[in-house]
């Protein structure tokens, strides 16, 4: 994919969301993209905010840079393709689509293993500073990033593919079956995206821990047990709430505290599969996992067939997934919905951004 420079291939212009510094975000006008041979040009109908994309407003993580549109959580229409793009991908004009954001290089030994999350070459949409993302009116990206979507779904249900997706990954890491006791740390959008990948992989007895009762509420409507690790000993909660303790636990948020409560509210021999990135490191007592033989799990990302089987399950339109979207804002509020999740103001578990304007009817079935 070729740089997304504003010195070349650009002719009108679009609005896009332009990271300036910590807690800095303005709405520009940018040249309209063109696709190259092999990519094609999506018109962005709605692109979801990501707790990293919050993390890297605030400069807490350092991986966004000034001058740099983010979001990679997205869904569009297909607007233009390029020269060189395979017919029989069923990619005409005006499909909905959403984009795998990861740009594997699809030669090195993890691509050919299926695990693109992996390769060492890979380029990510909305992280790499040399990509126009999906916080603007257009973009542009490899077709085969692209997966198509029913035009009968609710359109904006594309956008939850890519979290989704980091869920069912982080469950199939820690191979959830029917037979788990699962709990889930965090109660946030990959927190919900663990409940739901646990129960497409088969499972029934899934707890969450959360402490904001919002997202509490929603991970109970889920089909989760909702727990609240403040009002008494985790351990004994899971405990009472399972049955005994978890045999697979899915840390979705990835600090030290949260390791600790993984590996006591376990069984001996549990696996425990940390896919939240809440601290770059961690403190872990290693007596907990070599003499009770826990395996701890690393979960990054998803592989392409994570992402396609994921959008697969969307295209169906689960009922529950009307319950995940509960934040519409166009470009100009988008600034303001960053700072108030970055604060802990907002009660919204998943805002989207609709670069061309928020529906005026209720997208949901």
């Amino acid at each position: 994919m070729r740089p997304a420079s504003r010195a070349e291939g650009w002719c009108n212009g679009v609005e896009a969301l332009v990271y300036q510094g910590p807690w800095q975000l303005s709405v520009e006008t940018v040249e309209d993209p063109s696709p190259g041979p092999g990519e094609v040009l999506i018109r962005v109908v709605a692109t979801g905010i990501c707790g990293s994309d919050v993390h890297g407003f605030s400069g807490e993580t350092g991986r966004r840079h000034p001058g740099q549109v983010m979001g990679h959580e997205m869904v569009g229409r297909l607007e233009q393709v390029g020269a060189d793009v395979d017919p029989v991908r069923g990619l005409q004009t005006g499909r909905v689509v959403t984009v795998n954001p990861l740009i594997a290089c699809g030669g090195c030994a993890a691509c050919a293993a299926g695990s693109e999350q992996s390769c060492q070459h890979r380029r990510v949409i909305g992280v790499d500073p040399q990509i126009v993302s999906a916080f603007a009116g257009l973009l542009v990206c490899p077709a085969r990033n692209v997966v198509v979507l029913p035009d009968h779904m609710p359109v904006e249900y594309g956008a939850l593919v890519e979290p989704l997706s980091v869920g069912y990954h982080a469950a199939r890491r820690g191979q959830c079956t029917a037979g788990d006791v699962v709990l889930v740390l965090g109660g946030g959008p990959i927190g919900q995206a663990c409940v739901l990948a646990a129960h497409r992989r088969g499972a029934d007895t899934i707890a969450v821990s959360e402490p904001n009762p919002t997202r509490r509420a929603l991970a109970a409507s889920l089909g989760a047990v909702a727990l609240d690790p403040t009002a008494a000993d985790l351990p004994g909660q899971v405990a009472d709430a399972l049955g005994g303790p978890a045999t697979l636990v899915l840390d979705a948020v990835g600090s030290t505290a949260s390791l600790a409560d993984a590996v006591q509210s376990a069984v001996y021999g549990a696996r425990v599969v940390l896919v939240g990135l809440g601290s770059p490191r961690v403190e872990l007592s290693a007596y907990a996992v070599s003499t009770e033989e826990r395996s701890l799990v690393g979960s990054f990302c998803f592989s392409a067939d994570d992402f396609r089987e994921t959008a697969r399950w969307v295209a169906t339109s689960p009922e529950v997934l009307s319950r995940l979207v509960d934040g519409r804002v166009d470009m100009q509020g988008a600034p303001a919905a960053f700072a108030e999740l970055a604060r802990g103001e907002s009660s919204a578990s998943k805002i989207l951004v609709f670069p061309h304007g928020v529906p005026t009817s209720d997208p949901r079935p």
